[in-house]
């Protein structure tokens, strides 16, 4: 491998023939591991790793993470994933946890998007105008 650059030009290509419809397909990605890992070409190992780093950056684009103070009921829960969907599309897929230390309210996190409407964010934002 010549440099850093090509490694990346490479791994967009086999990126984006991994894709199908748009989505990222599991079974592509399996093969182009397996394939890398079986032949070995030279400069695999950062072809390998800019690769994984597109696979991981689309897997978080597409994954929504839901944290609140308590369980969110299911109307409110229902109501959280048909408005992620209306904004990121039909393949987001949603993880919920709670945190007590959130006091209230939801924070959410799709990608690098983050949106924090939890009591403990408010508090802290409070604190900095007054220090």
């Amino acid at each position: 491998m010549k440099s850093r650059k090509e490694a990346l030009r490479i791994a967009k290509k086999i990126f984006a023939a991994s894709l199908k419809e748009g989505q990222l397909d599991e079974s592509s990605v399996r093969q182009v591991v397996a394939k890398l890992s079986e032949a070995r070409p030279r400069g695999y190992l950062e072809v390998a790793d800019a690769y994984w780093r597109l696979v991981r950056l689309e897997v978080e684009r597409n994954r929504a993470i839901i944290q609140s103070a308590v369980a969110l009921d299911g109307p409110t829960t229902a109501g959280l994933i048909a408005d992620l969907k209306k904004k990121y599309g039909p393949q987001i897929t949603t993880e919920f946890s709670v945190d007590p230390d959130l006091l209230g309210g939801v924070k959410i996190r799709v990608g690098s998007d983050v949106w924090d409407g939890s009591v403990l964010n408010r508090l802290e934002r409070l604190s900095e105008q007054f220090n």
